[in-house]
């Protein structure tokens, strides 16, 4: 491909969006950042995979944390700021991917090839999503629901003056529950490849 993609996917959870993200991905021929940038950094850092992975995505304990002369003690924060950081070179050296969450519809916003997507839904078609997927009661569906939508926000509107979810903020913003997965797949990917048309 001539032209830089970079494919950003905001999401609510239960409501596809990362299924989304994989098949655009696919679609698209392009690499997917997700929770594997976890792997990438401790790589590059040479610290351990795992003891990253309950910090990624999550809002910074105002509670236990504090900065000294710009040091943060928050490992959420730290571990956010790697991510931001390795996004922004990958995008700065041209590199066309696919990305889900991790503020980069704000990080990467400059980027001419950026094209940003939120991804919401009914609540009673994500609880029932959440409730095949987990193999979780609907009750506790709902609870996961609400719970990883409180930290993805959170985390989100920390970083960000925009705020997370506010359509004002993405050039697409989709409800999944109204054409199914498959069917919101073909017209972003239409939507996309319409952009790419007009920018060449």
């Amino acid at each position: 491909m001539g032209k830089q993609l970079i494919i950003s996917v905001g999401r609510e959870f239960g409501s596809g969006g990362h299924v989304i993200a994989e098949e655009l991905a696919r679609r698209f021929e392009l690499p997917l950042y997700d929770n594997n940038l976890l792997e990438h950094i401790a790589e590059e850092k040479e610290i351990s995979h795992e003891s990253l992975k309950k910090y990624d995505e999550r809002p910074k304990n105002r509670l236990f944390s504090r900065t000294v002369r710009g040091y943060s003690n928050s490992m959420q924060e730290n571990l956010a700021n790697m991510q931001f950081d390795y996004l922004k070179k990958k995008a700065a050296a041209g590199e066309s991917f696919v990305i889900v969450g991790r503020c980069s519809e704000t990080i990467l916003k400059g980027f001419d090839g950026l094209v940003t997507i939120f991804v919401l839904g009914d609540p009673d078609v994500k609880a029932e999503r959440i409730r095949k997927v987990y193999g979780v009661s609907e009750e506790e569906a709902r609870r996961m629901m609400k719970r990883e939508d409180w930290n993805r926000k959170s985390y989100h509107n920390y970083y960000c003056k925009g705020k997370w979810g506010d359509s004002r903020n993405y050039d697409f913003s989709i409800n999944s529950s109204r054409l199914g997965i498959e069917k919101t797949v073909d017209m972003l990917e239409n939507c996309i490849r319409a952009r790419m048309e007009s920018n060449s």
